[in-house]
């Protein structure tokens, strides 16, 4: 990507005679845009830049959802469709609106925001607008590399400490990793003896990393698409679901596809996959999909490098792979760290599958389905607790054990992994800023955040906590609260049933519990989705207490 000022010196030579104003106009604007360009990527603070994007984005769902017509009668207020933007923006499908009231083309609006929302998504998109800053040509670049020790005094480890402090806060995924870089001084002097030619490789590989994660992105999207395609197409069982509910066969493959591979675990049905319960082909093709896209996407990442730098000799796919740590990317671990999280991963697996089918396999939610159908049935359900939210059973009746161990497992955050490697812990960097020690200071950890969101809705909710105290239970109330905070989407959901007062007029809604709330209490809500979903800049937050 080249940049706009480069365009107006190359247009200079293409000037002459009366188009001389023009072209000098021309490159002044160039000029002008370039420097605003530059002003924004490179100075504005990262968390401020996923604010304003995912603020833009869920502003932008919400006004396309309303001009379009919904298809029904029923119209959602204005609140419920941008708390639905919100939701897919931020890939949480926290629902307050039936997801069958929206028609085909509001689907595919919401399959648009899904898809941009995603994590794989914002985390190429900020591979690709970091790229000018290590742009080797830039004379006024501030990107050092990291050399030997035997160069000068200034590209000595502490210089590059304080350059990599500055140089690494600006990018969407791009995470500061100066510490880390410090204890591995050893394993990069081979490829960092000159300064140009660093740069040079840096900027390529990020180029390179930037466009596997597209192709990555598409490449999953398409081939998922066409598999459910196609298990729609030729099983009637499938098929006859769509059929009733009208849906088209392409939107749905599309939009499941999409919000499966994003972790969003939005579905078009009102039941969720609760009606594919037994569509075991189905759920066997996305559960791949959710381990792509989220808790497993560092480690298919690794190997899609790995690919290339084996077999088409890519010298930025070996750097790449040697230089995890000095690229910094957030979703490019060590080789080691990978392997690890794959045993995480599976292992919290293991744990809640061998849990779940202890507590439910003979329950009302798997009742009606054969073993292998049970199998395949609660490997979709616990994959999908980690992250995405899907899910073939009431979430309301499942054993409370599992609902404690679902509630666990959304709070984590995903590339979550157990190191037992010395060293792995970062040391605090004696050169931050005093300013932001003060601001570490007054940051609280995630669960204080997490306990004044759950106070906050338990005061707004306090009266309908009274008198239907089943259905706002402060079990019902936290799982709702941590599931949009994990971007996940479980919900305990509202039944009528659960009354202890009977009202004739109440109708069963199959949406989330926060359809049910008041709408200072969804706006809190939207809160958390956003907090959740930003939750990565406050991984280190509450250091300052000291529990004696």
């Amino acid at each position: 990507m080249m940049s706009f000022d480069w365009y107006g010196k190359k247009l200079q030579h293409l000037c002459s005679g009366p188009t001389m104003k023009l072209c000098s106009c021309f490159r002044s604007t160039c000029f002008i845009i370039s420097s605003i360009y530059h002003s924004i990527l490179f100075k504005i603070n990262p968390i401020l830049t996923q604010i304003l994007y995912f603020i833009s984005l869920s502003s932008f769902g919400f006004l396309i959802l309303k001009a379009l017509n919904p298809r029904t009668m029923f119209r959602p207020r204005n609140i419920d469709l941008f708390f639905t933007s919100v939701s897919a923006a931020t890939v949480s499908s926290m629902s307050t609106v039936e997801m069958e009231v929206f028609s085909d083309a509001q689907l595919i609006v919401m399959t648009v925001v899904m898809f941009v929302g995603g994590e794989v998504f914002t985390s190429m998109l900020g591979l690709h607008l970091i790229r000018p800053k290590y742009r080797p040509w830039r004379s006024s670049s501030k990107v050092t590399s990291v050399s030997s020790n035997s160069n000068s005094n200034n590209n000595s480890p502490h210089h590059s400490r304080q350059s990599s402090f500055h140089d690494d806060q600006i990018e969407l995924d791009i995470m500061s990793v100066h510490e880390e870089t410090l204890n591995h001084n050893d394993s990069r002097l081979d490829i960092f003896s000159s300064s140009k030619d660093s740069r040079e490789l840096k900027y390529e590989s990020i180029k390179f990393l930037g466009t596997l994660a597209a192709v990555y992105l598409v490449c999953v999207n398409v081939v998922g698409t066409f598999l459910v395609f196609l298990y729609v197409r030729f099983v009637a069982s499938a098929r006859e679901v769509l059929r009733q509910k009208g849906l088209k066969l392409f939107t749905f493959s599309i939009f499941t596809v999409v919000s499966t591979f994003a972790s969003c675990g939005f579905v078009p049905t009102n039941e969720n996959m609760v009606v594919f319960s037994k569509n075991s082909g189905l759920l066997l093709i996305l559960i791949p999909q959710i381990l792509l896209g989220n808790t497993l996407y560092p480690v298919f990442l690794r190997l899609s490098i790995w690919f290339f730098a084996k077999f088409f000799k890519k010298q930025e796919g070996r750097f790449l792979l040697k230089h995890s740590r000095e690229i910094g990317h957030l979703h490019l671990l060590p080789g080691l760290h990978s392997k690890y999280l794959v045993v995480t991963v599976l292992g919290f697996i293991l744990v809640q599958f061998a849990l779940f089918c202890s507590l439910e396999w003979k329950s009302s939610g798997l009742g009606e389905l054969n073993g292998f159908e049970k199998i395949v049935g609660v490997m979709f359900q616990v994959v999908n607790a980690r992250h995405t939210g899907e899910t073939i059973v009431d979430i309301s009746t499942v054993a409370p054990a599992i609902l404690v161990l679902f509630v666990v497992m959304m709070y984590l955050p995903p590339y979550t992994s157990f190191i037992p490697v010395k060293g792995e812990e970062q040391s605090q960097d004696p050169q931050r800023k005093k300013k932001a020690r003060r601001v570490d200071n007054i940051i609280f950890s995630q669960l204080s955040y997490l306990v004044i969101f759950i106070v906050l809705i338990c005061i707004t909710e306090r009266e309908k906590m009274k008198e239907d105290p089943l259905n706002f239970s402060v079990l019902s109330i936290t799982l709702e609260v941590i599931s949009a905070y994990g971007n996940v989407g479980f919900t305990m959901g509202y039944s009528c049933a659960r009354m202890l007062k009977p009202d004739p007029n109440c109708k069963d809604r199959m949406y989330g519990l926060a359809g049910k709330w008041s709408d200072e209490g969804k706006i809190v809500l939207i809160f958390v989705m956003l907090f959740g979903r930003l939750k990565k800049f406050n991984m280190k937050g509450g250091k300052a207490w000291k529990l004696m």
